[in-house]
């Protein structure tokens, strides 16, 4: 039976299973973060070590990719993921509960829980994206995206506010409690949003003719290495591990460095963070409505709205150094805001961009390679929030001006999105100025010369 394309109501069905896996993520990493700070007393650095381990499991992306790109489904894997996530996230819970008894064998658990969360991540996050690349129109990739996200997000925003609440008053029981009830909300969400969503595996013409020669399926190593020999995947891989590092670099110092140079308040500089998060959402829909079918008609390629959001996030970081120069003379909420939109909108062009350019190149290999970007993503997130709050410590030390120090690390990270963008301008592209592989050389190769072919407009090497 030939795929449909997904409408609507199915990218919708989509975003609920992201939804339901946002409320699991936040309830880890910013709840118990929170808990093991406040009421445990202990080091912030604990859950920050703990975060990036879940980070660093998310390497397993491409080995969780591959998996559907073999079976041809998709949904067995994100709903084992979902279960694999809530186990995580109740045994962390549990974890941090039991820290306040025997701390040492509280952080051993909390170990291998935030592993496991990794690892659920890792299977339901790569499979969901694997399935939209699959399933939705080129034309409604952008705003397919923008809503996946968005609705992630609305995961984040309910789940703090309403666990929040119930988690008062604090007692590790009830930690527990309310963890394990948005774990098996969650769960049912998915179940209920991936019923008979999926259908048969893809069988459609183009890939029937290349399924004859495919009885003997190649193990992971083998579609890893087939897939990083493609030029395209590669640069787009390099090209998301830069950017991400730069988008994630600002997270942890932005809020800081309103409080030292600007004089903020705790309350305001949350404020500030609420700001950015709506420039993001502008930017984001800004992406979308340009790139979709809601606008009439297409405003900007993928390739154009992601190296332009590059630049735009470079300038709003270079707006940034000059604020750490100039103090309070500077309108630092405006200049947040506009780091926000050009953030928002460079996110979603690239992961339409990641949509569209894992089903290119030689087929049966969407899972692998949305599996490869999702670790540089992962890893440069993990990496990325640690160099930048360490960075912006070291400049400190150095430079005896508090403003100049954090302008220092803006700087860097302008610099890290102006080489983003100049990545982005070099992935191979078709005439129509999208990010593309040449689909039908690839697939004419044999396995072992997965490389030896030109990519639109590019030469391998």
């Amino acid at each position: 039976m030939a795929a449909t394309h997904f409408g609507w109501l199915s990218i919708a069905r989509l975003g609920l299973v992201q939804m339901a896996l946002g409320a699991i993520v936040v309830l880890t990493t910013s709840t118990l973060n929170r808990v093991m700070v406040v009421e445990l007393a202990l080091p912030a650095l604990l859950p920050g070590l703990l975060v990036g381990v879940h980070y660093a499991m998310q390497g397993l992306r491409p080995r969780m990719g591959f998996g559907s790109d073999v079976g041809g489904r998709s949904t067995p894997w994100i709903v084992g993921g979902m279960a694999v996530l809530a186990a995580g996230g109740v045994g962390a819970s549990g974890a941090t509960a039991l820290m306040a008894s025997n701390t040492t064998l509280g952080i051993a658990a909390a170990v291998l829980s935030f592993a496991v969360i990794g690892i659920g991540v890792s299977a339901c996050g790569t499979n969901l994206l694997v399935m939209l690349a699959k399933r939705v129109e080129a034309r409604r990739r952008a705003a397919a995206a923008t809503i996946v996200w968005l609705m992630m997000i609305m995961g984040f925003a309910i789940t703090a506010g309403v666990a929040g609440k119930l988690l008062d008053p604090y007692s590790p029981e009830r930690l527990i409690t309310v963890t394990a009830a948005v774990a098996a909300i969650a769960i049912t969400v998915t179940l209920l949003a991936l019923y008979r969503l999926e259908g048969s595996p893809i069988s459609d013409s183009a890939s029937a003719g290349h399924s004859a020669g495919s009885e003997s399926k190649p193990g992971f190593m083998q579609a890893l290495r087939e897939v990083w020999s493609e030029p395209a995947a590669r640069q787009f891989t390099i090209f998301v591990f830069v950017s991400m590092l730069a988008y994630s670099a600002q997270d942890l110092i932005l809020e800081p460095f309103a409080g030292s140079v600007f004089g903020f308040t705790p309350g305001a500089s949350t404020q500030l963070s609420g700001i950015q998060h709506g420039g993001a959402f502008a930017g984001m829909l800004l992406a979308a409505l340009a790139g979709s079918e809601f606008a009439g008609r297409q405003f900007g390629s993928l390739r154009s709205w992601t190296i332009g959001g590059c630049l735009a996030s470079a300038i709003a970081l270079a707006g940034l150094v000059l604020a750490g120069v100039l103090g309070g003379d500077w309108p630092l909420k405006a200049n947040v805001f506009a780091l926000g939109a050009a953030n928002g909108a460079f996110a979603i062009a690239a992961i339409a961009s990641m949509m569209r350019l894992a089903g290119e190149g030689r087929r049966s290999r969407e899972g692998v390679r949305m599996g490869l970007w999702g670790a540089a993503q992962a890893i440069a997130f993990g990496v990325g929030g640690l160099a930048g709050a360490a960075a912006s410590d070291l400049a400190r030390l150095i430079i005896s001006s508090t403003g100049a120090a954090y302008a220092l690390v803006f700087g860097i990270e302008a610099v890290l999105f102006v080489v983003s963008a100049r990545l982005a301008s070099q992935i191979g592209r078709s005439q129509t100025g999208e990010f593309r592989i040449d689909q039908q050389v690839s697939d004419n190769l044999p396995a072992g010369r997965a490389g030896d072919y030109r990519v639109a407009g590019m030469e391998r090497g």
